[in-house]
């Protein structure tokens, strides 16, 4: 456990100046718009048409984390900052940095949440660019694992893949590099479909991976599949959700399918680990019922489903993700 001093309480208290700092350089585009230049702040002032006072004091807090580079009066990238926040780089992120930047405000209200149990959000998910920067900020953290993901869990024998609540189709198109046999299904929200098909043909799968229009919580999952991917679906519902998702995932493997689960576990004394812990609180001011789940109660989950031979794997993802797989 942390031994807290009050320094350290001060900085923690103090850390969202950071935050937002960033969150500001990410939206405005300075980054993408600096790219592999150096530029002045009256040159960027001019380029973005802000205030040169309000950039300039941006750019030298952002020079001051170590997020730019300044030579004189000219500001440049550093190699970070040009691999993960240029627009155009393929390790781009900014979109997972924007969606929670759209969480600020309901963050802000916790202890509303806290005192009535209930979501105080309103709709962050609501218009084009949220509705981007969520479902592309899946993909950002997706492709920190997938890759990974995919090379060390066994599909062997396998040739149908249902990415349940797959949103851009991130795990089903790594699945399907790893696994030459596989074909995919991508079942999400008819919303969802237009980033899933840009992702799908970005790596040149069309032809392996489809979409298929569903809202799994009020329709049954067409097709029958080999294996079945739920990743980060279930935080979102309640309990009884869980279990009616679960189920539904089920009965659309065949005999000898396997259901994997990828989510942020809980200890099954709740109390840890840390991000699955305040992940819960996340899902407490954002969702009607969502929350993290103990590795006890998934399992319940899975058995109630139908499901034997229930396990957890050895993977452990950055923000402490894991995997539980079972067989039909």
């Amino acid at each position: 456990m942390p031994q807290w001093n009050a320094g350290e309480l001060l900085a923690l208290s103090g850390k969202y100046w950071h935050t937002c700092t960033l969150h500001t350089g990410v939206k405005m585009g300075i980054f993408s718009e600096i790219d592999e230049d150096h530029v002045s702040a009256d040159e960027l002032a001019e380029r973005i048409s802000v205030d040169v006072r309000g950039v300039t004091a941006l750019l030298d807090a952002l020079s001051a984390m170590g997020l730019l580079v300044k030579t004189g009066s000219r500001y440049a990238n550093t190699p970070e900052s040009r691999s993960l926040l240029v627009k155009s780089s393929p390790h781009y992120i900014g979109y997972m940095i924007m969606h929670h930047h759209h969480l600020v405000e309901p963050w802000s209200r916790l202890d509303e949440a806290v005192k009535s149990g209930q979501s105080v959000s309103r709709e962050v998910i609501h218009d084009d660019e949220s509705r981007e920067s969520f479902l592309m900020g899946m993909f950002n953290m997706a492709m920190a694992i997938a890759p990974q993901v995919s090379r060390e869990i066994d599909l062997q024998g396998k040739t149908s893949f249902l990415d349940l609540g797959g949103g851009p189709g991130t795990y089903a198109i790594h699945f399907c590099l790893a696994n030459p046999g596989l074909n995919a299904t991508v079942a999400d929200l008819s919303t969802t479909r237009p980033f899933a098909e840009k992702t799908i043909e970005r790596f040149d799968l069309s032809n392996r991976i489809g979409f298929m229009p569903c809202d799994y919580l009020n329709e049954t999952i067409e097709g029958t599949y080999d294996a079945a991917w739920l990743s980060h679906i279930l935080h979102g519902e309640g309990p009884d959700e869980c279990d009616m998702i679960c189920k539904k995932a089920v009965s659309a493997l065949n005999e000898g399918g396997r259901l994997f689960v990828h989510e942020f576990i809980l200890d099954n004394t709740s109390d840890g680990p840390l991000f699955p812990a305040l992940f819960y609180l996340n899902m407490l001011i954002n969702t009607k019922k969502g929350r993290s789940y103990t590795e006890s109660r998934i399992h319940e989950m899975m058995k109630k489903a139908g499901l034997h031979q229930i396990k957890r794997l050895p993977f452990r993802g950055p923000t402490d993700s894991g995997i539980m797989v079972g067989t039909k």
